[in-house]
């Protein structure tokens, strides 16, 4: 009897150090393959900050420097004077303190008037040698306004597929800049000023010096340069975010694009991208571009220019980008955004109103020629 138990106590033993040996060497695997990794990621980045490409070391600077997770990681392999130096030399141009767009420019188009084959919203795929992305056409200005999540604080914001459910809204695009410090983030409280149909909601303080990308009463996107809320709300402002000239930079004034400090990196390294623009005839246009991925790498800002002249824009902004870049139609999530987790959380989105003329059919499978 006694020698069956030993038996058996041995056999579990042996089953025992089997398993350790197997955990062993599976942390061990790990291990390696981790410290490799890593190799190989110091390697590349030393490359790329001390190769023989002067463009290829701004472009990488820039990608990291409009992160909020890798703003440090160029500084280490060319010191803080010299990262500086490319970021003053590569940074878009801001407008001047007092710059309000010119809404005379935009002659929205009377609704009789309008080409009955033309779609309230058409959404197209826009494709670039390094990024893929959409364009949501909107012609229908009055169904464009700001929401917000429900209360601004230090907490988690939505993502703008909650905005729509929220709103009961058709689709949008993510909108201003939020409180990130890169090691923190508080996704649900705004920086700058924010209004909303017509109500101030949000303001920092009083002073008020704000980039802002607004919607005016009678439905034309104006851009303001240094302005309060209220200087806004004087003006006929109805919805406005505030943008981070660093990552939402205005884009085009009164169908002149802003002048691109470098043709090296062309205002910013290629990241993911959202922007809202409008034409002439009172169309809103709302871009995405995807990237740090292998399918698109992502958009420079004179990428973004070149994309809304195209489509006619006669003002348009960056809004916030990176991980933030989404954009919903008709409850899907229309691009890919950058996240493992998926879309990140934000505390304002540019979005649709539905109505009877634009859910009455679907611009995704028109599209996609489903329909």
């Amino acid at each position: 009897m006694s020698s069956r138990k030993e038996k058996r106590s041995g056999t579990g033993a042996r089953t025992a150090k089997i398993i350790l040996r197997v955990i062993g060497r599976f942390f061990a695997i790990l291990g390696v393959t981790v410290v490799l990794v890593l190799i190989l990621l110091v390697g590349a980045c030393f490359l790329a900050m001390h190769g023989p490409s002067p463009a290829f070391r701004s472009q990488f600077a820039m990608f990291a420097y409009e992160t909020s997770a890798l703003k440090w990681l160029p500084k280490l392999f060319i010191g803080e004077d010299a990262f500086n130096q490319i970021v003053a030399e590569n940074t878009m141009p801001e407008a001047e303190d007092g710059t309000a767009s010119n809404t005379e420019l935009i002659q929205i188009a009377d609704p009789a008037e309008v080409d009955e084959n033309v779609k309230p919203i058409v959404i197209e795929e826009i494709n670039g040698g390094t990024y893929h992305g959409y364009m949501m056409i909107i012609q229908d200005p009055s169904t464009v306004f700001v929401g917000t999540v429900d209360q601004f604080r230090q907490g988690d914001g939505d993502v703008v597929k909650k905005f729509c459910e929220r709103y009961q809204a058709i689709g949008g695009v993510n909108g201003g800049e939020f409180v990130d410090m890169g090691s923190y983030s508080y996704t649900a409280c705004p920086v700058g000023g924010v209004i909303t149909e017509g109500r101030p909601v949000y303001e920092n303080n009083n002073v008020g010096k704000w980039n802002l990308v607004c919607l005016t009463n009678d439905n034309k996107l104006i851009l303001l340069k240094g302005y309060s809320v209220q200087q806004a709300l004087e003006l006929g402002v109805r919805d406005a975010v505030h943008v981070k000239h660093e990552t939402g930079p205005f884009l085009i004034i009164d169908g002149e694009p802003l002048e691109v400090p470098s043709i090296d990196v062309y205002g910013g390294g290629k990241n993911p991208r959202t922007a809202i623009g409008q034409r002439a005839d009172g169309a809103i246009l709302m871009c995405v571009i995807d990237g740090r991925q292998a399918s698109s790498l992502g958009a420079t800002f004179k990428e973004m220019i070149d994309i809304m002249q195209d489509y006619g824009a006669i003002n348009a902004a960056c809004l916030d980008g990176g991980t933030s870049t989404q954009m919903e139609y008709n409850g899907i999530t229309v691009n890919n955004p950058y996240s493992p987790t998926g879309p990140r959380r934000c505390p304002t989105a540019f979005i649709i109103r539905s109505t009877e003329e634009n859910t009455s059919y679907d611009a995704l499978a028109i599209m996609n020629g489903e329909a």
